[in-house]
């Protein structure tokens, strides 16, 4: 057992719940490796954890947030030789993701993508394997179609602007900031494909574009009955969040009957091990390949010291981030 600096959560609240503590790290045992974490990518799901909305799955710490990490590995437990000691890698993890330690399976992890430094590695697992697995992996997402990407300048969104660009689809992108889309264009979007929604309406932009055969949806309610009027007949709709809430008025079910619609819902973080290797497994034998080609690159709003955290939720509570929000140690 090994004691290292965490970010805690006082109890449930503002950010004035946020503090350096500490965190006890067990030693690794069959299978299993220790990670000393250079840095961890900010997510919205540690935004909702903070309040109190969104507790860690158990095995996770349920007071230190951090979703994704990149590091170096140093100690091996008994069986464990995926990795040797001092090798990059990044993850995604049920929490614990900013403390300066954490032991995990060897083969949750994937390995750091070539000339790729570990503070810009923490910005790749949880955006780019989020995306993958919702457009390409579940929604079937291919050459010649188009996916309308919502929150286009989150971390998920900017990882499903590349992505799509890699799997030859086109991408429509929606943000509420009209000055948010001038920066996306680096990241795929054409000229014309960006929809600024207000009050809620984005369905007859994305008609007039054609239609999405694909939607990577992070609001939920909010949009849903917008999101069915936007498919193209027999699109995919695939939820990853409900920031606009889970609930509201029963669905049009005329409307998907008749445009023969398929309608996915999935999370990352409260999948069990078998699912979360197969995650890895996607990450270093699909995206890795990506990255060293250099056609996709991790997103990086700003980095900041891992004792700043309280700053890093601020900005990110407050919409201002394009890409993803990095804490290093």
């Amino acid at each position: 057992m090994t004691t290292v600096p965490a970010i805690r959560f006082r109890g449930a609240g503002g950010t004035e719940v946020i503090e350096v503590g500490e965190i006890d790290v067990r030693d690794p045992g069959p299978g299993e490796v220790t990670v000393e974490i250079a840095a961890a990518g900010l997510n919205r799901a540690d935004l909702l954890q903070r309040k109190g909305m969104y507790p860690a799955p158990p095995g996770a710490p349920a007071d230190v947030p951090g979703l994704e990490l990149a590091g170096a590995v140093v100690a091996r437990g008994p069986g464990a030789g995926l990795f040797e000691l001092g090798a990059p890698v990044m993850a995604i993890v049920g929490g614990g993701a900013m403390a300066r330690r954490i032991t995990v399976h060897e083969r949750e992890l994937a390995p750091v993508p070539r000339g790729v430094e570990l503070t810009a590695a923490a910005a790749i697992p949880e955006a780019f394997l989020t995306a993958w697995d919702a457009m390409v992996a579940q929604a079937r997402l291919g050459a010649g179609e188009t996916v309308l990407v919502h929150a286009a300048a989150s971390g998920v969104g900017t990882a499903a602007l590349q992505i799509a660009r890699a799997v030859g689809a086109r991408a429509i992108a929606t943000t509420r900031t009209a000055a948010k889309l001038a920066p996306l264009a680096a990241f795929g979007l054409a000229e014309g494909d960006g929809i600024v929604v207000e009050g809620g309406r984005f369905a007859q932009a994305v008609q007039a574009r054609g239609g999405a055969h694909v939607i990577l949806d992070a609001v939920g309610a909010a949009y849903f009955d917008e999101n069915l009027r936007a498919l193209a007949p027999r699109g995919r709709l695939v939820l990853i969040g409900t920031l606009g809430g889970g609930g509201g008025t029963p669905p049009p079910i005329g409307m998907m009957l008749g445009k023969r619609v398929t309608v996915i819902g999935t999370v990352m973080r409260a999948r069990p091990l078998e699912e979360k290797i197969e995650l890895a497994r996607i990450a270093t034998t699909r995206l890795v390949p990506l990255f060293e080609r250099g056609l996709l690159a991790p997103v990086i709003d700003r980095v900041l010291p891992m004792t700043a955290c309280a700053d890093a939720h601020a900005r990110m509570e407050r919409d201002e981030n394009v890409g993803k929000i990095v804490l290093r140690w």
